[in-house]
């Protein structure tokens, strides 16, 4: 078996793993649940807050509510679909958005920790990436 054959053979191993898939299922419930917290208390508590910092963190929330359902909708397309390096490439590009583009925002904002602020332009290009697979994945199923 060559080098490349091995290589491909342990990503697809990798992507095979059932419990890596279940904690990305596991982590599009907690950041619904989040979404949903964070946004009425947004709504309601956080009106305090200075208009700059509740634009910030509604920005935040929106990408993250809008990307945890892409990533729940792309976990199911994994689920019911033939194995898919690509697709299981989309869901760790998703949870890396969320996590680098929100996490840091809302790290930033609270924590006033700038030098994460370099981190939120790498979730937004893991968010573009994730796009593009699926569309590269839709391209190839429909």
């Amino acid at each position: 078996m060559s080098k490349m054959n091995i290589t491909k053979h342990k990503y697809l191993e990798f992507c095979n793993q059932p419990n890596l898939v279940r904690c990305m299922m596991i982590f599009v419930g907690i950041s619904g649940c989040f979404s949903v917290l964070f946004g009425a208390w947004l709504a309601h508590g956080g009106q305090a807050l200075p208009v700059k910092v509740q634009s910030s963190l509604a920005t935040a929330l929106q990408y993250q509510f809008f990307h945890t359902l892409a990533l729940f909708v792309t976990l199911v397309w994994l689920k019911t679909a033939e194995q898919s390096k690509v697709l299981f490439s989309a869901c760790i590009a998703f949870v890396i958005g969320m996590l680098c583009f929100c996490g840091v925002i809302y790290i930033k904002t609270f924590f006033e920790l700038a030098l994460l602020g370099k981190l939120t332009p790498f979730g937004g290009i893991a968010f573009a990436i994730a796009w593009l697979l699926l569309a590269f994945e839709s391209k190839n199923n429909f």
